[in-house]
This record gives C-alpha cells, sequence and structure tokens, in this order.
C-alpha cells in the first residue's frame, strides 16, 4: 500500500463524492477508483458503500480515515522536522567544556545560539581537558571548549583556535613583584608556586614547567590544587604565587596579575568530530566563529 493511495482514500472518504476528491487531487476519476479498490483488496475490508447518487464511510472505513488522519499529521512533522533537522535549526548540541578560560561568553553565546535555535536540544559537560578529549573521542560529545592535549590531536577531531592566554602571576597587593609590569620566569625561582593539578589539564601544568626550567629552574610547587578558585585562596592566604591564564581573571578579584615574560601562552579551542559535523553543530561553530571574529566572544 503507498502513501498516495491513502491520501486517494482520505479526499473521497472527506468529500464523500469520488468527482470532487478527484477534482481536490487533480487526478482522473478512474485512477481514484482504482486506488481505493486496491486498498480494500489489500484490507480484505470495504471501506466506502458507494451507488449512483451517494457515498458514505463503512464502520471500517471511519477506522482508516481517523487513523489516516494521525498518520499524516505525523508524516508532515516528520517532514518538517527533517528539513528543521537538515537546516541546524532542530537537533542535539551535546557540548563539553572547560570551567574558567569559558566564563566570559559561554552563557552568552548558548543564549544567543538558542535564541536563534529554540528547538536544538543542548546539553553541557564540564569536565578537564582530558576527559572532555576521550569524551568527543568515544562520541559522547558533539563539541568542546578546551585546552589542546597532544596526545589527542590525531584522534579524528578537528580544532578551531579560539583564543591564546597569556599566562602570569597572580599576587597580593602587598607582593614586591605585583607592583611591576611584567614579571620574568626567572623571578620566580626562590617562590613557592600555586598551579593547576596536572589532572586538570595536562597542556597548561607541563608548559608551567617547562617555561620554569627553560629561565633555570626546578619549580617549588607549593600546592596543586583541582580549582581556579583554591588557586586564588592561596594566593589570597600568602601561600605562593599563582600562576594562571588571563582569561580567569576578573574584575572582583583582589589579586593582581602580571603577565610573566618570555611570554608563554595557552590555546583555547573548540573541538568537534569531523565524522559526527551535524546542522546543529555546524551552526553553533558558525555562531562561535563568528563570535570569535568580531571580538564578542571576550567583550560582552
Amino acid at each position: 500500500m503507498e502513501l498516495r493511495h491513502l491520501r486517494y482514500f482520505q479526499a473521497v472518504a472527506e468529500e464523500l463524492s469520488y468527482s470532487r476528491a478527484a477534482e481536490r487531487l487533480r487526478i482522473a476519476q478512474p485512477a481514484l477508483s482504482r486506488a481505493v479498490q486496491e486498498i480494500e483488496a489489500e484490507l480484505g475490508a470495504n471501506l466506502l458503500d458507494r451507488n449512483r447518487r451517494s457515498v458514505s464511510l463503512t464502520p471500517a472505513g471511519r477506522v482508516l480515515l481517523r487513523e489516516t488522519a494521525i498518520l499524516f499529521d505525523r508524516w508532515d512533522e516528520a517532514m518538517r522536522r527533517v528539513k528543521r533537522t537538515a537546516a541546524g535549526e532542530e537537533g542535539e548540541l551535546r557540548l563539553g567544556y572547560i570551567g574558567p578560560p569559558t566564563q566570559p561568553f559561554l552563557g552568552r553565546l548558548l543564549a544567543e545560539y538558542r535564541r536563534r535555535f529554540p528547538l536544538v536540544s543542548i546539553h553541557l559537560e564540564e569536565r578537564t581537558p582530558e576527559r572532555v578529549w576521550e569524551m568527543l573521542a568515544k562520541g559522547r560529545l558533539s563539541a568542546a571548549f578546551t585546552r589542546p592535549v597532544s596526545t589527542r590531536e590525531a584522534s579524528g577531531l578537528r580544532t578551531l583556535v579560539l583564543r591564546k592566554e597569556r599566562l602570569g602571576a597572580v599576587l597580593p597587593a602587598a607582593h614586591p613583584l605585583a607592583k611591576l609590569k611584567t614579571i620574568s620566569w626567572r623571578q620566580l625561582a626562590r617562590e613557592p608556586l600555586v598551579v593547576l593539578a596536572r589532572r586538570e589539564g595536562v597542556g597548561s601544568h607541563d608548559g608551567i614547567l617547562a617555561a620554569c626550567r627553560q629561565a633555570g629552574f626546578a619549580p617549588r610547587l607549593a600546592y596543586t590544587p583541582s580549582l581556579i578558585g583554591t588557586v586564588f585562596s592561596y594566593v589570597e592566604a600568602g601561600a605562593g604565587v599563582g600562576i594562571v591564564p588571563d582569561s580567569v581573571m576578573t574584575p572582583e578579584t583582589r589579586l593582581r596579575f602580571v603577565p610573566l615574560r618570555p611570554v608563554v601562552a595557552i590555546p583555547l579551542v573548540l573541538v568537534w568530530p569531523e565524522d559526527e559535523d551535524t546542522p546543529a553543530v555546524q551552526r553553533f561553530r558558525e555562531l562561535t566563529g563568528a563570535w570569535q571574529k568580531s571580538g564578542k566572544l571576550w567583550k560582552a
């Protein structure tokens, strides 16, 4: 049984007239009659009582008309959803992200995306960089904001660099180094350092240690907490000098951020699986890229 045959039956059942149904569908009346007869033969039931003067529905015909209306309503909605999905207006966005570096823009970006594509379902996962890459590689995320992780770069994932964030020292205002415009890495040789734990960001952690070694000293790590907020708390308590990217500093922070030289920057990237780049993800990627180019990612 073909869908067009059901369309033919629906027209006859609603018009209760073969001639009016044929005119409505713009087909020849004999073709309409044959289609209804084929449906009746396939179902083994009379659907229409007809004579020379009138056409009426049998009980079986009334059931089929009701079910056909439901079927076509669902079919039409399915076609609309297919078209919306193909245009990126409907679907699913499973977005991974790392916390503090995305705080300046993530909420605003998602609000704009939801305004443009209200039918896309958004699911958020905050994880460490290593975990984000692992979830992407396993297909559990459709895109993510994270740091590059060298061991994962060749796993069929594509990246867009959004920003290279300069590392700097975080100090209490009373610290002697806080009055400087820049600090050399070598000047940190005698300072206890507070940096994020390696499990929270292999790239940034290893980059800090490498910069210290390049400056000719082995860093003295006083604390390696799991959260940026804890880094700030240790620094406020006078437990050491924090090393963080510039993106995590906010106007509310009472601490001083002094850029380090030579410059060491850690990228923030948008990552997505190349072979699962759905229209919804494409639209999100396009919006993110447009915001990056216009500077809107970093300016409210």
